[in-house]
């Protein structure tokens, strides 16, 4: 019973990952469109979706068991 709840919390949270992780690439698009973009604050948005996209990884590799062949 409790893997079923940590694997819906888990899920959940990948879930919030993903759309964050979305986001993040249409403020992307739509900072680099502006023509003078602040390349800062552009930096730490890839920085950010980078975090998220490891995060997520780690999160699918507790759901998806290691099947070794």
């Amino acid at each position: 019973m409790q893997a079923d709840a940590d694997e819906a919390e888990i899920a959940a949270r990948l879930g919030v990952l993903r759309l964050e992780h979305r986001d993040l690439d249409a403020a992307i698009a739509a900072l680099g469109e502006g023509g003078t973009a602040d390349q800062l604050q552009l930096m730490r948005l890839k920085k950010r979706k980078l975090r998220l996209r490891d995060e997520i990884a780690l999160l699918e590799d507790q759901i998806i068991p290691d099947i070794i062949a």
